[in-house]
């Protein structure tokens, strides 16, 4: 049996979040919308595809928004959620690429190659070339698509960037961090470059505007430049609340009194986000919209605990397969949304909103077979059982082996070692090393050190490599059952054997020097030439043939263009 030692627990259970005086309707420093696109309407017959606007935030723990309980304000996402449908078994990928992997493919990582950790900038990677995209699919439909905001799916060639992808048009950041102000990445020690991109070109121009203002300024310029009787699709993807804790100085003296430097600056990205999320919500009122509209509101993976943000209740942290890193903030506002005003307990994946959306939109699926994903709409819409009935969370061959797990433990059908996670019906399945496993309260406190932060920590179970959960009279995964019931576990490893037969060979190149931003301007963007591509992608490594006389010159070259790249940007500044 596991042993819990309680740390601070008084001290924490003391504390009373109470909520700063807000008036959510007051107009905000992102609105450019006169009109309150908030009154009340009657909702029309669902008799034409309907606009559909797709919001996803980056690092937002599941513990920070105002209908769980946060000490953090979001009133705009309180209200869109309390008048439309809380998704409260929702479940998306521990980190960045693949979430948005599966949002945009409807396929588990497994079946893209993209199951191990996340596409990196140097990387000759990209979202397989093969995959008919969502956003390709509503124009298959009739759809003007449009993204705004962070890629991350890969850009090494051309072929790969949003707008070869299915957008119409596309302004954002291609990596997966960059400065909310000056778009800068580094991506190791000296290698750094500019990633605001509009289109295919580098948006210089746009530097010094705060991205979450900036993106959300766009999604009204789009809106009013488009017509609302042709069927629109925006893919809004927030930069916030990944690091850098970045936010205009005025969101952060609203959260003065939180005495966690991290938590304040969260608090306040997360607030900014939360208008403009209703600004977005004006505009879409405002340029008549709204009506025949779907917002769809989701986060990408649990929040990162060291730098603000708070999945509590829930175990464990972003980059982890404990419920705290894959269980996900998710709700559905509509004017045609038959049930509104309820919370869903029905199970739903983020990969279910590829064949979710394109069947709303009156799209064909049939060309696309071996979808992961499955339509939740009647189960949103009219509270009608989930199709969904199992979630793999993923299987990763190439993270680091835990050291007890062995074949024998996994019942001579599979190693334990492995890193995977998987949920069937109300069980859910982790083995290998599932990552840091605390349960982590929000950080409201001053700086203490770590173990002042925890209010229980795990103790005991690291020579395990197996665990087990009945995640639903169980969501805080503090009992573990695999000892008491072997036979769901070796079931459940069975599912995990049937979908490991279905895996694709992971994508995960080494990195090559020629990404380097110093060759491209002093800006992240595409490098590899044709032959390049096509070399790689049938399985060879990069820069193997290449000798160490053109490495050398490489070297040289680099520091030339950093001076140059310096004083082109100083003529602009």
């Amino acid at each position: 049996m596991a042993v819990y030692a309680l740390t601070g627990f008084s001290l924490v259970s003391l504390l009373s979040f109470g909520y700063l005086s807000w008036d959510w309707m007051k107009p905000s420093l992102v609105a450019d919308v006169a009109t309150d696109p908030m009154e009340k309407s009657l909702p029309p017959a669902f008799t034409r595809p309907p606009h559909i606007i797709f919001i996803l935030t980056d690092d937002q723990g599941y513990h920070d928004v105002g209908y769980h309980g946060s000490d953090i304000q979001t009133p705009t996402l309180d209200r869109l959620a309390a008048e439309g449908v809380k998704l409260e078994n929702y479940y998306i990928q521990p980190i960045c690429t693949p979430s948005r992997s599966q949002l945009i493919t409807g396929r588990y990582q497994i079946h893209t190659g993209l199951q191990h950790s996340i596409i990196r900038p140097r990387q000759p990677n990209c979202l397989p070339l093969d995959q008919v995209t969502l956003p390709q699919k509503l124009q298959e439909a009739g759809y003007s698509t449009h993204m705004v905001g962070k890629w991350h799916l890969g850009f090494y060639k051309k072929e790969c960037l949003p707008t070869r992808r299915g957008f119409n048009t596309f302004l954002g950041s291609l990596t997966g961090n960059v400065d909310y102000y000056t778009y800068d990445n580094c991506d190791g020690p000296g290698v750094c470059g500019y990633d605001l991109h509009e289109g295919e070109d580098v948006a210089w121009d746009q530097s010094g505007k705060y991205s979450t203002f900036l993106y959300a300024q766009r999604v009204s310029k789009i809106l009013a430049s488009h017509s609302p009787k042709e069927p629109i699709f925006i893919y809004v993807a927030f930069q916030a609340v990944h690091t850098p804790l970045q936010s205009p100085k005025e969101y952060i003296y609203r959260y003065r009194s939180m005495g966690n430097v991290a938590r304040r600056k969260y608090a306040a990205m997360v607030t900014c986000m939360d208008e403009a999320v209703k600004n977005i919500t004006w505009a879409l009122k405002k340029y008549g919209y709204y009506d025949n509209s779907v917002i769809v509101f989701s986060t990408d993976n649990g929040g990162q605990t060291f730098s603000g943000g708070s999945n509590w209740p829930l175990r464990g942290r972003k980059g982890t397969y404990w419920e705290g890193g894959v269980r996900g903030i998710g709700f559905v506002h509509s004017p045609l949304i038959k049930r509104k005003r309820r919370t869903s307990w029905a199970l739903v994946h983020i990969t279910d909103w590829y064949p979710t959306l394109v069947s709303l939109a009156r799209g064909n699926l049939s060309n696309v077979p071996g979808l992961d994903g499955y339509n939740v709409w009647p189960a949103i819409s009219e509270g009608k059982e989930s199709p969904r009935t199992e979630i793999l969370h993923n299987i990763d061959p190439l993270y680091n082996h835990a050291k007890y797990g062995s074949l024998e433990d996994g019942f001579g059908i599979w190693n334990t070692a492995v890193q995977a996670s998987i949920r069937v019906g109300e069980w859910k399945l982790l083995t290998g090393d599932p990552g840091y496993s605390d349960w982590i309260p929000p950080q409201t406190l001053t700086n203490f050190p770590g173990s002042w932060w925890n209010l229980e920590r795990l103790t005991d179970g690291l020579r395990k490599s197996v665990w087990l959960f009945n995640i639903t009279a169980d969501p805080y995964e503090r009992y573990d059952l695999s000892d008491q019931r072997p036979d769901v576990v070796r079931t459940l490893l069975m599912r995990l054997v049937h979908y490991n037969r279905t895996a694709i060979p992971v994508r995960y190149p080494a990195e090559n020097p020629r990404a380097h931003p110093d060759f491209n301007g002093g800006a992240w963007g595409p490098w590899a030439s044709e032959d390049d591509a096509e070399e790689w992608e049938g399985g060879g490594e990069p820069l193997k043939s290449r000798n160490k006389k053109k490495k050398c010159k490489i070297c040289k070259l680099r520091s030339f263009f950093r001076k140059l790249n310096t004083r082109l940007m100083s003529n602009r500044i």
